[in-house]
């Protein structure tokens, strides 16, 4: 819902600053039909996408578990679209719809941080981008609702110049337009500061480039050029704890993405996060967690089941 509005909001506001109508845009769904976003609020749509006609972009907005009712026909109205020429882009999670239609085929996209493993276990193939908005060519994602604010004062500063643009973020009180090559913030450790001792810094960027791989503490220093004790000594300093502990934890955030978002077995997500086995990822899982990766996709799949039909997202 966020997101829905988010992008909606401001091309509003454009047009009631700039006293035009320049922007307008209509709600589709799959079949035309009313759909419920997560929050529950129930959204009516003005028209079903294979008859959806004169867009100049189309955004898809969908939880990465979400799927159309028919594939093939979903999927195809969108690649046939996108054939069409017009703009086309996703934000947050709608980007795993955009995929599995295969629109994101040599094209870098924005993928939220808390779907980032998810989503490269699912499409290894994709270049996968950790800014808040990333543009290549028709193709548009951003990462989520705030970033998705940002790209429509892109377009309205394109359309409309930049004290329309301005002027709308005034309006919402939302931090100046944020330009390319801004990554998106991710929560490193308690204190939420960002500004992490290069070492410390660069560590954590060289173990989360490969869970797969399995590294361990010596490697890292070694990868580094310094010793263990300087790794340790920085991650205490730092964060209050070990790299030991913090890498498990990276481990286990990166499990639980894929708990949560993919289908992959349990034992495919040990290997995927560094382990032989799924005997320790259960374990640790629990440890993080209070329960067993099993029992939290049964647990969340509780929340997206009623009666045995899956709910639709906004």
């Amino acid at each position: 819902m966020a997101c829905l509005t988010s992008m909606i909001e401001p091309l509003r506001a454009a047009n009631e600053i700039s006293q035009q109508d320049h922007f307008a845009w209509r709600v589709i769904s799959e079949d035309g039909g009313k759909v419920t976003s997560s929050a529950r609020v129930v959204f009516d749509a003005d028209v079903a996408l294979d008859g959806a006609r004169d867009i100049d972009l189309l955004m898809v907005l969908a939880s990465p578990v979400s799927s159309f009712a028919d594939p093939r026909k979903g999927n195809g109205a969108l690649r046939r679209m996108a054939r069409g020429g017009l703009h086309f882009g996703a934000v947050s999670g709608g980007v795993f719809q955009l995929a599995r239609a295969g629109l994101l085929e040599g094209h870098r996209a924005s993928v939220h941080w808390c779907y980032d493993a998810a989503f490269r276990a699912e499409f290894p193939d994709l270049e996968v981008d950790g800014n808040l908005i990333v543009t290549d060519r028709r193709c548009h994602t951003v990462s989520g609702s705030d970033a998705a604010f940002d790209l429509s004062l892109r377009l309205i500063e394109a359309a409309l110049g930049p004290r329309v643009s301005y002027e709308v973020a005034c309006w919402f009180q939302h931090p100046v337009m944020r330009g390319d090559g801004v990554q998106q913030a991710i929560p490193l450790h308690p204190t939420g500061d960002a500004r992490l001792p290069d070492l410390v810094a660069r560590a954590i960027a060289l173990f989360s480039a490969d869970l797969e791989a399995g590294m361990n503490v010596n490697d890292v220093a070694a990868a580094l050029g310094v010793t263990p004790r300087q790794v340790e000594r920085s991650f205490k300093s730092a964060l209050g704890q070990s790299p030991l502990h913090y890498f498990r934890q990276l481990r286990m955030k990166a499990a639980r993405q894929m708990v949560l978002y993919t289908r992959e077995s349990v034992e495919d997500i040990a290997f995927a996060v560094g382990y032989a086995t799924a005997t320790p990822l259960n374990r640790h899982y629990k440890t993080a967690f209070g329960l067993l990766p099993s029992q939290d996709r049964a647990q969340i799949n509780t929340f997206r089941v009623e009666g045995s039909r899956p709910l639709p997202n906004a």
